[in-house]
């Protein structure tokens, strides 16, 4: 019996896609105090947002908890990618742990900025999402009550500062670069005098992977964007690809979500993945893609990508 024909199909792989430095570097950080130390070693949070990473660790004997409460004395613990309040290794000093903190550099960098400011007597605006791990890191690196949380444009339009000329901002390295342009461009209108970052908050990776989705979004029928829920770069991709013009963009963690009735009328899908997320789970969606259809892969290159972050002293040595 001879096979039915396979329906065509056109793939537009995104680049750069998946994993950015930062979170390629936490990985590498749990790996190597694994080899270090030996199993087990705990990691306070998700090292970053994404289950098959936990769980491959989870695998090499990482243990993965919510508090340093859960962590005992005499086991290394692991801060995650996305920073913490400045509670939690001053807690691991005072019991005396081994700790190693996998914070991206680019959060740290926010980290300082927003120290930096608060040193010059200035209230601090923070725009991301409420109860986000980065976001929760952040606001605990200052007093209660120094940073303020705006989610929204509403938020930036009924903000009152106590002093408008003694104001700054700083942003969640993951958010939508156009969602939050047009925040700060109504903080800058309603405070002229409001000192912004010196270098934008927004990381990198999270630029280039918007651009790369815009740059095949208005051209695909159905984007998919494997992430997870809980990763906001991977959720900003959905709404980034359907605002470029993508007719559907869907979240999935791996081929093993997609729902085949999506491809119903599509001549055209956009692949990317969020920052968090291992090529293997690209190429495994493109390998059920193509068993369905006879499909022609295209890469969208907007940009290349060469950035390297080096591992704590610690475990350098």
């Amino acid at each position: 019996m001879i096979p039915p024909e396979k329906r065509p199909i056109s793939i537009l792989l995104a680049a750069p896609r998946g994993f950015c430095a930062g979170v390629d570097r936490a990985i590498q950080i749990v790996e190597q105090a694994i080899r270090t130390w030996g199993a087990p070693v705990y990691v306070r949070h998700e090292i970053v947002h994404n289950r098959h990473v936990v769980e491959r660790l989870e695998a090499l004997g990482a243990v993965f908890v919510e508090e340093l409460d859960d962590c005992p004395e005499d086991r290394p613990v692991i801060f995650s990618a996305h920073g913490v309040p400045k509670s939690v290794p001053a807690a691991a000093r005072a019991r005396e742990m081994i700790f190693v903190d996998a914070t991206c550099p680019l959060v740290s960098k926010v980290h300082v900025e927003a120290q930096r400011h608060f040193d010059d007597g200035h209230e601090i605006v923070l725009i991301g999402h409420a109860g986000h791990p980065e976001v929760i890191g952040t606001m605990g690196q200052l007093p209660d009550g120094a940073i303020t949380l705006l989610e929204t444009v509403a938020d930036a339009e009924s903000y009152q500062p106590r002093d408008p000329a003694k104001l700054s901002f700083v942003t969640q390295t993951t958010l939508s670069v156009d969602d939050t342009a047009e925040m700060v461009a109504v903080l800058q209108r309603r405070f002229p005098a409001i000192a912004a970052p010196h270098k934008e908050d927004i990381c990198y990776a999270t630029t280039n992977r918007q651009d790369a989705v815009k740059a095949m979004g208005e051209t695909a029928d159905l984007v998919l964007v494997i992430g997870s829920p809980k990763s906001s770069n991977s959720v900003r991709l959905v709404e980034v690809a359907k605002r470029a013009g993508a007719r559907d963009a869907r979240l999935v963690g791996s081929a093993e979500d997609v729902d085949w009735s999506w491809f119903e009328g599509v001549a055209t899908v956009g692949v990317t993945a969020g920052a968090s997320a291992p090529e293997d789970l690209v190429e495994d969606l493109i390998a059920a893609i193509a068993a369905r259809f006879d499909a022609r892969v295209q890469e969208v290159r907007v940009t290349k990508e060469d950035v390297v972050f080096k591992l704590p002293r610690v475990l350098a040595e």
